[in-house]
């Protein structure tokens, strides 16, 4: 099956030169007297690459079959990560920190993911879009300060490092979004 610029969307997965591009933007635009074209940010899956382009009328994009299988975290060493497939805990596989990106520092031991698996070989995950982790580093709150707003940089347990309100402290549990790094929610209070 091929897309064709106007079918592309966000998440959508296609093919170009044997490897498999996720469409991270897509924002249709119409010039005046032209042709519309969709304005594209793409992702390179297996390099981390990203690129942004247009797509025109003419073009063609080829769908990749990229199968999503459950997987969970492990252990990382030496930034190589490791997993396991939940159908089968002896098939185990590693991702560098390199393709895993920002992700790589949201993963904790026990986390479920999917793993993302093209020709055979895994060559991405997706994280929870939000995870719950313990901030084991915060500065002190100086009482009063808390009304005005503001922000400050706590370390969470998997040594991430994520602004936050003023109120959080060490011990809390809060709720991080992993696509975006930002702080969401205290969901414990310690």
């Amino acid at each position: 099956m091929a897309y064709s610029y106007t079918e592309l969307r966000p998440g959508t997965i296609f093919q170009r030169n044997g490897e498999p591009w996720q469409v991270m933007q897509a924002d249709f635009v119409r010039m005046q007297q032209r042709k519309a074209v969709v304005q594209l940010k793409i992702k390179n899956l297996i390099t981390g690459t990203t690129v942004t382009e247009s797509g025109h009328a003419s073009d063609s994009y080829e769908e990749a079959e990229v199968e999503r299988l459950p997987a969970v975290f492990i252990y990382e060493r030496n930034g190589e990560y490791w997993f396991y497939d939940v159908r089968d805990k002896s098939k185990r596989f590693s991702l560098l920190a390199e393709t895993l990106g920002k992700q790589a520092e949201f993963l904790k031991p026990m986390t479920e993911v999917f793993a993302q698996k093209f020709e055979e070989k895994v060559i991405a995950v997706e994280l929870p879009i939000k995870m719950d982790l313990k901030v084991t580093e915060a500065p002190p709150t100086i009482k009063g300060n808390t009304s005005a707003g503001g922000n400050k940089v706590v370390t969470l347990e998997t040594g991430a490092n994520v602004n936050t309100p003023l109120f959080i402290e060490t011990g809390d549990v809060i709720r991080v979004n992993t696509e975006t790094g930002e702080y969401v929610e205290r969901v414990v209070k310690a």
